[in-house]
């Protein structure tokens, strides 16, 4: 039957799931690169670590999740059902084409058709409907119930939690006495598997998530403890999520602080990171260095990690890195 709720139930994983996942990951996958730009360095006042997960073979952290749930599937020829405006579609179509097993991506009808094509291009199957993400989601429901398929969550799956969290390893076993780590926030997921791996390895490395103010239903639901919606206005496919999933704002209520900016903010971080750290990103990419730009004191002097999560950006955000 489809719709079967997520194989590690609870959501609460642990610093184990994560070097678990670790085990898995690093068949695929080498450790994405690091860097440090010291044009960037001045700009912000800071030392500024780019964690470079546009370099994925699917541009994006959340292939890390994809293999991590695939490989733990006790059937996978069953298939998967799930629903996305982009990269968490890419890293499940990348990984069912590694295991051989059946994948299907709702997205919304206005979806990037460049994201479409490349979800097609790994093998899975694409169907566009509705209006916005929720609506996807919804007929994602009706398709896993119709076809026997395991629908999988974007945010509330354990398994992909625990996948991501593999990139705050690498970042802090290579740099424990980071300041902070700056997250961007969809979902959630990145964020929340951050603040269990620095509570092992690194307790005194503060982990700030940052959403864009056009789409604040995370963001709201930490501030006010308690799950809600909120209207999805950003520009930015990668942080446009109307509610808040309830598995990562269990392990959100760790973090140290979150904050919004804007789309435009997002929009010149992006062409910072194109003209000083030699970086295509896509909006959700580069949602941490605006984050770290509008407040410029707070970081002053520290030693700080940004997460480029994609470079995915659009022709329309390629477009505009010349403005």
């Amino acid at each position: 039957m489809g719709g079967d709720p997520p194989t590690m139930q609870s959501m609460e994983f642990s610093y184990a799931d994560v070097c678990a996942a670790r085990e898995i990951v690093r068949r695929y996958l080498p450790p994405t690169p690091m860097w440090s730009y010291p044009v960037l360095d001045r700009l912000a006042g800071a030392t500024v670590l780019v964690k470079h997960e546009n370099t994925q073979p699917v541009g994006a952290f959340k292939v890390r999740g994809g293999l991590t749930l695939l490989a733990s599937l006790p059937d996978p020829e069953r298939g998967t059902v799930t629903y996305s405006t982009g990269n968490h579609a890419q890293s499940m179509a990348y990984a069912s084409r590694i295991f051989g097993a059946p994948c299907t991506v709702v997205m919304p009808a206005a979806a990037n058709p460049a994201k479409a094509a490349a979800v097609e291009a790994w093998g899975a199957e694409v169907v566009l409907t509705g209006d916005d993400l929720a609506a996807a989601e919804e007929y994602a429901g009706k398709l896993a119930e119709e076809t026997g398929a395991r629908l999988v969550s974007p945010g509330d799956t354990a398994e992909l939690l625990a996948g991501v969290g593999t990139l705050y390893q690498e970042i802090l076993e290579a740099r424990p006495d980071l300041d902070a780590i700056v997250v961007p926030i969809g979902s959630g997921s990145g964020a929340a598997a951050a603040t269990v791996v620095a509570r092992e390895l690194a307790p005194g490395c503060r982990i700030i998530g940052v959403q864009s103010a056009a789409s604040p239903a995370a963001h709201d639901s930490w501030r006010d403890g308690t799950l809600v919606s909120r209207p999805n206005r950003t520009r930015v496919d990668g942080l446009a999520t109307g509610r808040a999933f309830a598995g990562p704002q269990r392990h959100l209520r760790d973090l140290a602080d979150f904050v919004l900016v804007t789309d435009d903010q997002i929009a010149e971080a992006q062409r910072v990171l194109a003209r000083d750290a030699h970086t295509l990103a896509e909006g959700a990419g580069a949602a941490p260095l605006a984050a770290v730009l509008a407040d410029r004191e707070r970081f002053a002097g520290r030693a700080i990690a940004i997460v480029c999560t994609g470079g995915n950006a659009s022709s329309g955000e390629i477009a505009a890195l010349a403005a």
